[in-house]
């Protein structure tokens, strides 16, 4: 127990149709550490597009909380919903629309991003006039002129494990400069939780290095792969099914709910759903094993397992809010009785 704790509080605004990070720090006394130990706090919407100038007092729930790694010692990081003064879910709360009281829901989500070079307005590693090479030799690549930015990703992926963020994985991805990192977690909102928090984290190290980081789906037009954020899910009867004709109902319960699940996967979508660059068109939809053409992946480990386990959600998009995901994904397939 440290005797000053520093508690930067984490929050999504209400920015459209893309939100934003924010957070500020409190300092506090004796703090336990514990997420049950951080007070409500408040701020002003006026300023981040979630209330007006009049009454412009929102509240800072927080929901989660991990040591700092920038702060060693004393600091901590706080993920925070917000609500309205009544302490009502805000309309910009994703995370209160998760229907996942008994975190039967397992997520793991595939975060792609572009480290993203401010100065010439292009990722990291592309020439200032111009195009590199063509893709090919960047996805999990090693080498200079190929691996570029791997020690801001290495960085990030120290830094979260340091805040026991449970980060599976990192890889290069198939376009020079962008990346990807995994967060599993057992519980929808909390697998949100984590994967916010080391979105922020990102962040955080790409400004130490003078970068940004670009979350749009589709950051450079043209004959290169757009990024996603892949959701893998299951629950209790998808781990014990046992039943391929199961999985087939299953996938098939999302065949008329495209809109209900686009309408939440990010903004510009369309961009990078296309059909190209190993996606399915925006408006089609379709599924298969070991399918990466398609919009929902029965990943082969499922079938080996004897039809248990996991589906893949190949749509949403690297920008979208990964509690808005869950959120869609949990009332399909609550919706088809599983």
């Amino acid at each position: 127990m440290s005797d000053v704790a520093k508690l930067e509080y984490i929050w999504l605004d209400g920015y459209q149709p893309t939100q934003s990070l924010r957070s500020k720090t409190l300092i506090r006394k004796k703090f336990s550490g514990k997420v049950e130990d951080c007070p409500t706090w408040s701020f002003d919407g006026s300023s981040t597009e979630q209330a007006p100038g009049g009454s412009s007092d929102c509240l800072l729930k927080p929901v989660a909380c991990f040591p700092d790694p920038d702060r060693l010692g004393n600091g901590y990081l706080v993920m925070s919903e917000v609500l309205n003064p009544d302490g009502s879910p805000h309309r910009s709360n994703g995370r209160a629309t998760i229907q996942d009281d008994d975190d039967d829901f397992w997520f793991g989500f595939e975060q792609e991003y572009t480290i993203w070079d401010t100065d010439i307005n292009k990722p990291i590693g592309f020439p200032a006039e111009g195009f590199p090479g063509p893709q090919g030799p960047y996805y999990c690549s090693v080498g200079h002129g190929k691996a570029v930015g791997r020690q801001i990703v290495e960085e990030h992926l120290e830094s979260c494990l340091q805040a026991g963020i449970n980060v599976e994985g990192i890889n290069a991805e198939v376009m020079m400069g962008q990346w990807e990192f995994q967060v599993f977690a057992k519980g929808a909102a909390r697998a949100g939780d984590e994967t916010w928090v080391a979105r922020y984290m990102l962040e955080r190290t790409a400004e130490k290095h003078g970068f940004s980081i670009n979350w749009h789906c589709k950051p450079v037009k043209g004959d290169w792969n757009g990024s996603g954020m892949h959701a893998n899910f299951s629950n209790g009867a998808m781990r014990e099914s046992g039943s391929e004709e199961f999985f087939h109902k299953l996938c098939s319960a999302f065949q008329p709910r495209i809109k209900e699940h686009i309408d939440v996967y990010g903004a510009d979508n369309d961009q990078r759903l296309t059909g190209l660059h190993e996606t399915q068109s925006i408006d089609k939809f379709s599924y298969g094993v070991s399918d990466r053409g398609a919009s929902i992946r029965i990943p082969i480990s499922t079938v080996e397992s004897g039809w248990k386990g996991r589906l893949e959600d190949r749509r949403p998009a690297s920008n979208a809010d990964p509690y808005m995901v869950a959120s869609a994904i949990i009332a399909t397939v609550k919706g088809a009785g599983a």
